[in-house]
């Protein structure tokens, strides 16, 4: 039986685990990563999350919230980091 799962799944063989483990490994610590960053950033007194361009509509029992120009940001920052370590290969 563990034999038929194994090969429907495509992880019958040690390597492909261990390629999927470090891959969860690695985003789980860009995960922790931005988190962290994300608290440090709060607080340092940092706007993000209450940029130009963040929608905020709050009603009597709705609140709705949509953080675009946090999102354009912090994309940004990204896609000019990539590009850096891109540049440096």
């Amino acid at each position: 039986m563990r034999r038929h799962l194994d090969s429907l799944s495509g992880l019958s063989s040690p390597s492909a685990v261990d390629s999927v483990a470090r891959w969860l490994i690695a985003i789980g610590a860009v995960l922790l990563v931005a988190g962290l960053v994300l608290l440090g950033a709060a607080k340092l007194g940092l706007p993000l999350g209450r940029l130009p361009g963040d929608i905020a509509i709050e009603r009597d029992g709705f609140r709705f919230y949509l953080p675009l120009g946090t999102c354009l940001a912090i994309s940004a920052l990204l896609s000019l980091a990539v590009w850096a370590i891109s540049k440096l290969r």
